[in-house]
């Protein structure tokens, strides 16, 4: 089995003619899509060179798989009319081989399903941009194309046919088709027999050669040749075995140093736009504690961020300690890390700008979180927090840090109050993590009162030696500060800070090896013995015993009973706290007025046509219209009025849901539009409210022979046995349409054409389509159905008319 170029398909057989593989104990199959195509290679023997006479005889031992090349008139026509338009529209000849072919059918086929379904979901009112929507009306469906019929899956797969192609005339080396593969029907239509070439009896080739493949049957060899060919066999394996592994761990160090190389979280900083951005959020901003806390003129603490717009949304800009970075194999791989973080605790990285020599355009881009950090929500006396909503903001911390210990960055490294953030929906993210090397560590090594508060979250070991590799201990120990801050809602170490004592000299007691390790004093009615058992072990001086993050996570939903800990379980509660539950009433009444609101949309769609119902929606006179030419179709079911009279109420309203049901099922399907159902009288335009040329008559003409076929396989519910009998009449000419009523608003249509068509149908005859001459003239126009003269008869106010039986589609 093979699939290649064709040249590369001429060489392997070839090589199998000088291997002496071609005298008819083996079969060569290759799947080669088009013939002579110069996309696909030429894969035939005869190209004129030394090796022809060769391929000649091996070609006797190879099939090959095409997809299935269409001989009808219409294929036929449309590739050379795919060929004049290349040359006419871009002056461009193909070569041999390069003229329209398959691929250009398939693309015009789906254009043809698209716009089936669009036509469809206008129709039913939908809404053509709703992509789930289109597929489903593309998908598991069978439609006419340009070359027969289409069927695509439920999956949305097109269901293909091909056909196998073998040497029939081994005198001129011609392939022929022999056989086509099916796949609607997973069935196979042969042509003619396979020539098995080189066997005697005109067998097949056994599946195994009597040896073997690697002459490994016993009956040819001794016991002592047995034990070697076993022998080979395993080191064969293990050889094979120990190249796949290679070869598996080669590709994945490629694909590795693909990723890294792509740097697809390059940002250009010309593409951050700053003069979009709102006074509000540009400057002095309590809502986001990135880039650290300054103190105004007044002494009063602001939260200052420098944000932007990136692709439509706000983003935020953390600047970077160096002008010149070094994308070595680490830094690029820690990026590639960071890009592929997603959790709803964690804030997103975006990517980066490293472009350019002003340090001022070296930023770190992030997610931008609007409400604020963990820190400021702490400090803002206005909000009342409950326990159940510390618990919960609480979880989030917890939850973020979790996913981030077992993530590929492994560890956090400057986990503090400010450094978790708040989302508009009040979720706490983690921020800052990663890139350690790269984000401005400047605070960090100041001697700035307030800067130093940062450092009160970190671990005592990394204060003794700030060259010590982050660990996932340390970022423990910060969230047991944490959990102290939010407990008494304030900064960290807020006893030892009421009582005058500086921020130097606490963390001169925390780095201090005491007896008592020096730790922040929570008294005990501030919560319950058990958070206070789990900050201690938060706190503890060895690493070692302190808790691991599932743990911790663990210990806290214990004590959190109350609390789900989920972020679309708490939302309202939150909101509630957050927005004096203003917001979220507000948007749960929107949704219930968008929901009723799409509800009487729906409906309105179902009485009236679209585009008037729209007219009405947005509180327009729809006027009545004038339409030239427009086909209407009327139908009703022979004998009705007796089966009615021995049939009950409810039967009858049964049989007449489940007939229109049927009906309007397929009526979807065609460019018309139900006007109203009276009784048994069914009634049908096309044309209406939107033009659509003379098509409306072929509309209407195949909708009525879809519905005939419809009703010959229609079981009465209480009736099995009684077959219904449809009587159909078409007519076309001009007629008026427009909204008669106000209270329960109709679309009606007013002219002759609508009498003479209800003419038509009662001077019908059952299970026929009666259509009218002018009905005849227009679908003569397509030459697509077969029709019937009935000749002239006497209609009720019209006088002797000439008619015809639309019989059928021509085959």
């Amino acid at each position: 089995m093979m699939c290649a170029d064709g040249n590369d398909v001429r060489q392997i057989m070839l090589s199998a003619y000088e291997l002496g593989m071609t005298d008819g104990d083996y079969v060569f199959i290759s799947y080669h899509p088009f013939n002579n195509t110069k996309t696909f290679g030429d894969d035939s023997w005869n190209q004129g060179d030394e090796n022809d006479a060769k391929l000649k005889i091996a070609y006797k031992a190879l099939m090959t798989i095409r997809l299935f090349e269409p001989t009808t008139d219409e294929y036929i026509n449309f590739q050379k009319e795919m060929n004049r338009r290349m040359l006419e529209s871009y002056n461009f000849t193909p070569a041999a081989g390069d003229e329209a072919n398959f691929f250009a059918t398939s693309f015009h086929d789906a254009l043809i399903l698209y716009s089936l379904a669009i036509n469809e979901t206008l129709h039913e009112g939908g809404d053509i941009r709703d992509g789930l929507a289109l597929n489903n009306k593309m998908w598991n469906r069978t439609f006419q194309g340009i070359a027969g019929e289409v069927s695509i899956t439920e999956k949305g797969d097109r269901v293909a046919v091909y056909s196998l192609w073998d040497m029939t005339d081994t005198e001129n080396g011609v392939f022929e088709v022999v056989a086509d593969y099916y796949g609607v029907s997973n069935t196979i239509q042969w042509h003619k027999d396979i020539v098995w070439h080189g066997r005697p009896d005109g067998s097949s080739p056994p599946d195994t050669p009597p040896c073997g493949f690697y002459n490994e049957n016993p009956k040819c060899h001794d016991k002592a040749d047995n034990t070697m060919v076993m022998v080979s066999s395993i080191l064969a394996a293990c050889v094979v075995i120990a190249s796949a592994c290679a070869m598996l761990f080669v590709y994945r160090k490629m694909k590795l140093n693909s990723e890294l190389m792509n740097m697809s979280w390059k940002i250009r900083y010309e593409d951050l736009i700053f003069h979009h951005i709102s006074k509000s959020v540009s400057s002095s901003i309590r809502s986001l504690s990135m880039t650290g806390s300054v103190l105004d003129v007044n002494n009063q603490r602001q939260m200052f961020a420098k944000v932007a717009q990136y692709e439509g949304r706000m983003v935020a800009l953390k600047q970077m300690n160096s002008t010149k970075i070094d994308l070595n194999r680490k830094v690029l791989l820690e990026f590639r890390n960071l890009r592929r973080l997603e959790h709803s605790n964690l804030v997103r990285f975006v990517g980066a700008c490293i472009d350019g020599i002003d340090e001022n355009k070296q930023v770190i881009i992030t997610e931008y979180c609007p409400k604020g950090s963990l820190q400021d929500i702490l400090e803002n006396d206005a909000l009342k927090l409950d326990w159940d909503f510390k618990s919960s903001l609480l979880l989030d911390v917890i939850k973020g840090l979790s996913f981030l210990h077992h993530s590929e960055l492994g560890v956090h490294g400057r986990m503090r109050s400010s450094n978790c953030v708040v989302d508009t929906r009040f979720v706490v993210k983690l921020t800052d993590f990663g890139l350690h090397t790269l984000r401005d560590s400047s605070s960090e090594d100041s001697d700035n009162q307030t800067k130093m508060k940062k450092m009160l979250c970190k671990a005592p070991e990394q204060l003794r030696n700030p060259n010590k590799p982050l660990t996932k201990e340390g970022d423990i120990y910060a969230v047991g500060i944490i959990m102290q801050e939010v407990v008494m809602r304030g900064s960290p170490f807020e006893t030892e800070s009421k009582n005058d004592v500086d921020v130097k000299v606490i963390l001169e007691k925390l780095a201090a090896k005491l007896p008592q390790p020096f730790r922040p004093h929570v008294p005990t009615d501030d919560c319950s013995p058990e958070m206070h058992i789990i900050m201690g072990q938060c706190w503890h001086e060895l690493p070692e015993e302190r808790p691991s993050v599932n743990e911790l996570l663990s210990s806290l939903k214990k004590i959190c009973k109350n609390v789900s800990g989920g972020i679309m379980d708490n939302l309202l509660s939150r909101m509630e706290f957050y927005a004096s539950n203003l917001e979220g009433l507000v948007e749960e009444r929107t949704s219930a007025f968008l929901e009723e609101k799409k509800r009487a949309e729906t409906l309105l769609y179902e009485v009236l046509p679209k585009s008037v119902a729209d007219q009405l929606k947005v509180g327009s006179a729809v006027h009545p219209e004038t339409y030239d030419n427009v086909t209407i179709f009327f139908s009703d079911i022979v004998g009705f009025t007796a089966l009615s009279s021995s049939s009950t109420p409810m039967q009858v309203v049964a049989l007449l849901n489940d007939l229109y049901t049927c009906f309007d099922g397929i009526i979807g399907h065609f460019d018309v539009y139900k006007v109203e159902t009276i009784g048994d009288a069914y009634m049908v335009v096309s044309g209406l409210p939107i033009r659509n040329g003379n098509k409306h008559a072929k509309e209407i003409a195949k909708m009525s022979l879809a519905l005939l076929e419809a009703v010959a396989s229609f079981k009465v519910r209480h009736r099995p046995d009684h077959n219904l009998l449809l009587r159909a009449g078409v007519h076309s000419g001009p007629c008026v349409a427009g909204v008669v009523g106000l209270k329960m608003p109709r679309y009606c249509l007013f002219g002759d054409t609508v009498n003479t068509a209800s003419r038509m149908e009662s001077n019908g005859e059952a299970l026929k389509i009666h259509i009218s001459s002018s009905t005849d003239e227009i679908l003569n126009e397509f030459n697509e159905f077969e029709i019937q003269c009935r000749g002239e008869i006497e209609m009720k106010g019209k006088g002797k008319q000439t008619t015809y039986w639309l019989l059928g589609k021509k085959v």
